[in-house]
């Protein structure tokens, strides 16, 4: 099985592949860490400050014929990151369709408006942000849209609107 975990940032992907290696033993991989290899690798002209939409269009290919190369393998995995297209089930056929688990963490205005304070102090519970500087107002704007986005292609997601819990019902 393949898990793919996305979401805004600072919704706490990281931390719920975490706990999901903790729990099933599935390695995860995050799709930064690629991101940064390849970065400081010189092996792309992007930089951490590219646009989303730039880094998906270079990083989901690549991360597309790994999860298909797990899914031959009948391997596990969990993927997360932000670089995951919302129309990411055009990518594969209705085999790869069946072992394939996705989930988009979004945070609500009410939630974020309440809780910003907390959002910001737990940004670095799993790994340190170098470029983690994020406003209210910004996180509103991609946990909308994000919302609106996997309505439109029909992707499941966990709204965290009253307290921050994310079980493994998904699954």
């Amino acid at each position: 099985m393949i898990i793919l975990i996305t979401g805004a940032s600072h919704t706490g992907k990281t931390l719920l592949a975490q706990k999901l290696l903790e729990k099933y033993y599935y390695p995860y991989l995050s799709i930064d860490h690629l991101k940064m290899g390849l970065i400081r690798s010189g092996n792309t002209h992007l930089t951490p400050e590219s646009n989303d939409y730039d880094l998906t269009a270079y990083l989901w290919p690549i991360v597309r014929e790994i999860i298909k190369t797990n899914i031959e393998n009948k391997q596990n995995l969990i993927v997360e990151g932000c670089y995951i297209p919302f129309n990411w089930k055009d990518d594969f056929e209705e085999a790869y369709l069946n072992e394939l688990k996705y989930i988009c963490l979004i945070m609500s205005e009410r939630y974020i408006k309440t809780h910003f304070f907390d959002i910001k102090s737990n940004e670095n519970v799993i790994e340190n942000r170098i470029f983690g500087h994020i406003s209210q107002e910004e996180l509103i704007n991609e946990n909308d849209y994000n919302l609106k986005m996997c309505k439109k292609y029909g992707n499941k997601y966990i709204l965290i609107n009253d307290k921050y819990e994310v079980n493994f019902c998904f699954l």
